[in-house]
């Protein structure tokens, strides 16, 4: 630029002359609101970041409190309390062991469903010993009409996945199929280091259910977009479903 304004002052036609140290300081103020005007952008760049990050968490956040309202849901549904209590009233006519191991299980259903939200997110080993629990609620209901086996890699134990997932799965199956014992339901569960996979057989009831037993599934979906991972998926053929959940690092691995 000095070299074009010295060219420029040189031309007698323009009559013009060049102050060198007006040209000096006017380039400097220019740099200064360059650099101004540099940092007022990546500021407002940033903060719009910030933004948008924030609103993520905000429905991450969101997507977790409508993940609880639709466990709550399930848990005061008046349907699956009537049944428990009902098997467990028949238990107590039957044989006083069988009910106080039925009472025994369904306390530690109703104290991890009802736990604090602090663990949003929790251990596959933790979610298998609460299915442990829910199963035996279940099958002392459908007896051999429901099936539930897992075969689960030990090194996918300690991957992390959102509270409550297989009871949304499992609820999902045993709610749109029927069960019979001479047509059983099948839930096979397995898992590699990276992916837990849930298979079941598909035998559509005739009567639906008088609620939405779609809604957990999408809700878990939309958990797993907003943690930006890899997605939740399901799919049908064959007249088998099959739904794979992404399994996240432990969370010691996720803070380093």
């Amino acid at each position: 630029i000095f070299l074009l304004f010295s060219i420029y002052s040189r031309i007698p036609y323009f009559h013009f002359e060049l102050d060198e140290d007006r040209f000096i300081w006017a380039y400097f103020c220019l740099g200064i609101i360059n650099i101004f005007i540099t940092f007022l952008q990546e500021g407002i760049a940033r903060f719009d970041s910030w933004k948008q990050k924030q609103k993520e968490t905000d429905e991450l956040k969101e997507s977790y409190r409508r993940s609880r309202l639709q466990g709550l849901k399930s848990q005061v549904n008046p349907h699956f309390l009537f049944n428990c209590l009902n098997s467990l009233s028949s238990l107590i006519n039957e044989e006083g062991d069988d009910a106080e191991r039925f009472l025994d299980e369904m306390s530690k259903v109703y104290r991890y469903m009802l736990r604090g939200d602090d663990d949003s997110l929790v251990t596959l080993a933790t979610e298998l010993k609460f299915l442990d629990a829910y199963s035996y609620l279940l099958q002392t209901r459908y007896g051999n009409g429901l099936q539930i086996t897992s075969a689960v890699q030990e090194a996918a134990e300690n991957r992390c996945l959102p509270a409550l997932t297989l009871q949304i799965v499992v609820e999902n199956a045993f709610t749109l199929n029927s069960i019979q014992k001479n047509n059983p339901l099948h839930i096979s569960i397995s898992a590699t280091k990276d992916e837990l996979e849930i298979r079941h057989n598909l035998q559509p009831k005739l009567v639906k259910e008088d609620f939405d037993a779609e809604a957990g599934l999408d809700n878990l979906v939309g958990k797993y977009q907003l943690l930006g991972n890899r997605m939740l998926t399901i799919a049908e053929d064959n007249g088998f479903r099959t739904i794979r959940v992404p399994l996240l690092p432990p969370k010691k691995e996720e803070a380093a």
